[in-house]
């Protein structure tokens, strides 16, 4: 009540705070590969698991293009000009 009436937030909204599993599964998957979490621990239990999943995946659309785009700097056949080098 006091952040929205020195309106640091709209009226009637209230933010909850992120929960412990949120931040430390964000903070592990800024840092390592779900595969490697796998890899180096036994037993994650599963609602974790599904946290650090979730944040593996890139939040902005810049950071999605970028990851869903081709390697420029590979060569595919498919799409070589004939006779190999270009122009």
């Amino acid at each position: 009540a006091a952040a929205a009436a020195l309106g640091l937030l709209p009226l009637g909204k209230t933010q909850s705070p992120e929960s412990l599993l949120d931040i430390a599964a964000r903070k592990v998957a800024e840092k390592w590969p779900f595969q490697r979490v796998e890899e180096r621990f036994e037993r994650i239990p599963e609602p974790v698991q599904r946290r650090i999943v979730y944040w593996s995946f890139p939040r902005s659309e810049r950071e999605i293009c970028m990851y869903s785009s081709f390697n420029i700097g590979s060569e595919d056949p498919t799409t070589a000009p004939p006779g190999g080098a270009p122009g």
